[in-house]
C-alpha cells in the first residue's frame, strides 16, 4: 500500500517510507566514489588531488538546491497538512524557478572566478590547470545539479521517494558509464577531462528529468506551474534551509582548511588521503543524511496538522535507529578501512598507510554524526530555521575549525583526523540541548 504522510508511522513503515531517500543519497555517494576511483587509478595523483581541492568550492556553489530543497520542502509539507494544495503548489513552483535562476548566476560568477579560487586555495603549477579545466566544465551544468538536489526533497514531499530514487539511479550509473568509457580510453591529458564530462552529464539529466516529470501532468500531489513572486516566502524558505546551506557551505570551507593543513603536514599525499576518506565517508553519513531527508516531510506534514503525538513518535523512533545505525557503521568503517584504502591508493604503499591510519581514527565521528545531522534536520522540518542553522553553525564550522586548527599542534597530522571526531561529539552534546529547550514550544 502507499504510504502518506498523514499516516500513523511504525518503525517498519518509517525504514519502507525513509529507505528510497537513504538508498538515494548512498548511491549518490556510491558514484561520486567511483569517479574519484577512475580518477585516481587512470589520470593520476595529481589529478585525484585537483578533484578533490576543487571540489568544496564547486559544492558551495550548487548548495542553494539544498536550501531551497530542505526549506521550501518544509513549507510546501506544512501547507499540504494545513488542507491549502493550491498554496503548496504555488510555493513548489517558486521555489524551484528561483533555485534554477540561482544556479545560471552562479555558473557564470564561477566561470569567471575559478581560476583565482583555485590559487588562494593553495593550487599551483599542474594542480592548478587541473583544478580549473575540472572546476570549469562541472559548472557548465550546475543549474541542474542545483535542480537534482532540490528535487531530491521534494520527490518525498510529492509522496514519490522511489522516483527520486530512480532518477539518482539513472544518473549514477549514466556516470558511471561514461566514466568507464572516457577516463580510461581517452589519452592520458584527456582522462580528468573525461571524468569532469561524465559528471557534468549525469547531473543534467539528474536535474533535467524530475523537471520534465513536475511541468508534466502527473499522479503527483505536487506541479510545476504559475506561481506568483513572494519574497517572504523565498526568505523563509531560505531561512529554513540555511541550516543545510550552512552544513554544505562549512564542510566545503572546513574541507579546503582541512587540504591547506594536509599540504602543510603531509603535502600532495595528505590530499590525496583525505580525498579516499571523504569518498568513503560520504557512503555512511549519506546514510543519516538520506534518513533526515525522508523524514522531514512528515515531521514537516504532522507538525502543520499538529498531530503532537505522532510527532513525538517520530522523535523517539528516529533517535532509536540512529543509535543503532552508528555503532554498525564504526563497526564497518574499522573492518573495511584496508580494503578500501587499497581500492583508491593501493598502487602507493607509503599514501595507503597514511590513508588506512587516518580513517581509523576518522570513523569514530560515526556514532554521533546521525545525532547532529538528524538534529538540524528536524528543526528545520518544524520550520525553526534559526535553531536548525545554529546546529549546523556550531557542527561544521565552529566546533570542526577550533579543532582543526589547535588539535595538530598537539598530535602532528592525527590531530587532523581526530578533529572531526571531537567536533562531531560536542554537536550531539548541544543538539540534545536545543532538543530538551524546544520541547515544549513544539510539544514532542
Amino acid at each position: 500500500m502507499k504510504i502518506r504522510l498523514s499516516d500513523h508511522f511504525t518503525y517498519g513503515k518509517l525504514i519502507k517510507f525513509t529507505l528510497p531517500s537513504i538508498a538515494m543519497m548512498i548511491f549518490t555517494s556510491i558514484y561520486s566514489v567511483v569517479d574519484g576511483f577512475f580518477v585516481s587509478n587512470f589520470a593520476g595523483k595529481v589529478a585525484f588531488s585537483a578533484v578533490n581541492l576543487i571540489m568544496p568550492f564547486l559544492m558551495i556553489v550548487a548548495t542553494v538546491g539544498f536550501m531551497f530543497g530542505t526549506g521550501g520542502t518544509a513549507i510546501v509539507a506544512n501547507t499540504l497538512g494545513a488542507g491549502n494544495k493550491e498554496k503548496a503548489n504555488r510555493y513548489f513552483s517558486l521555489f524551484v524557478y528561483v533555485a534554477f535562476a540561482l544556479g545560471v548566476l552562479l555558473s557564470v560568477l564561477g566561470f569567471v572566478l575559478l581560476r583565482p579560487i583555485s590559487m588562494l586555495i593553495g593550487a599551483k603549477g599542474e594542480l592548478l590547470e587541473n583544478c580549473v579545466v575540472y572546476g570549469r566544465i562541472l559548472l557548465t551544468t550546475l543549474p541542474f545539479f542545483v535542480l537534482q538536489l532540490l528535487f531530491q526533497s521534494f520527490f518525498v514531499a510529492a509522496e514519490k521517494p522511489h522516483l527520486g530514487l530512480l532518477v539518482t539511479g539513472v544518473s549514477g550509473v549514466t556516470n558511471m558509464i561514461l566514466d568507464a568509457v572516457l577516463v580510461i580510453l581517452l589519452p592520458q591529458e584527456y582522462k580528468l577531462s573525461g571524468a569532469a564530462v561524465a559528471t557534468a552529464f549525469s547531473q543534467f539529466i539528474g536535474g533535467a528529468i524530475p523537471l520534465i516529470y513536475f511541468l508534466r501532468k502527473n499522479s503527483s500531489i505536487l506541479r510545476l506551474g504559475k506561481t506568483t513572486f513572494d519574497g517572504k516566502a523565498i526568505l523563509k524558505a531560505c531561512i529554513n534551509g540555511s541550516s543545510e546551506f550552512m552544513s554544505n557551505v562549512s564542510m566545503s570551507i572546513v574541507g579546503m582548511l582541512y587540504n591547506l593543513q594536509l599540504l602543510k603536514f603531509a603535502g600532495e599525499n595528505g590530499v590525496a588521503a583525505y580525498g579516499v576518506m571523504m569518498y568513503v565517508s560520504m557512503i555512511f553519513s549519506a546514510t543519516f543524511i538520506g534518513y533526515s531527508i525522508g523524514v522531514s516531510p512528515v515531521i514537516a506534514y504532522q507538525n502543520g496538522a499538529e498531530n503532537h503525538d505522532e510527532l513525538k513518535g517520530l522523535l523517539k523512533k528516529s533517535l532509536h535507529m540512529l543509535g543503532v545505525s552508528g555503532i554498525v557503521m564504526v563497526t564497518a568503517a574499522q573492518l573495511l578501512a584496508t580494503l578500501l584504502a587499497q581500492i583508491f591508493v593501493g598502487y602507493d604503499k607509503e599514501l595507503m598507510d597514511l590513508t588506512v591510519s587516518g580513517f581509523r581514527i576518522f570513523a569514530l565521528a560515526f556514532p554521533f554524526m546521525g545525532f547532529a545531522i538528524f538534529g538540524s534536520g528536524f528543526f528545520t522540518a518544524l520550520n525553526d530555521g534559526l535553531t536548525s542553522a545554529l546546529i549546523s553553525f556550531l557542527r561544521t564550522l565552529v566546533f570542526q575549525v577550533s579543532a582543526l586548527l589547535l588539535l595538530p599542534i598537539i598530535w602532528g597530522i592525527d590531530g587532523i583526523w581526530v578533529s572531526i571526531v571531537v567536533a562531531e561529539m560536542m554537536s550531539v552534546a548541544f543538539t540534545a540541548v536545543f532538543l530538551i529547550i524546544k520541547r515544549k514550544r513544539y510539544h514532542y
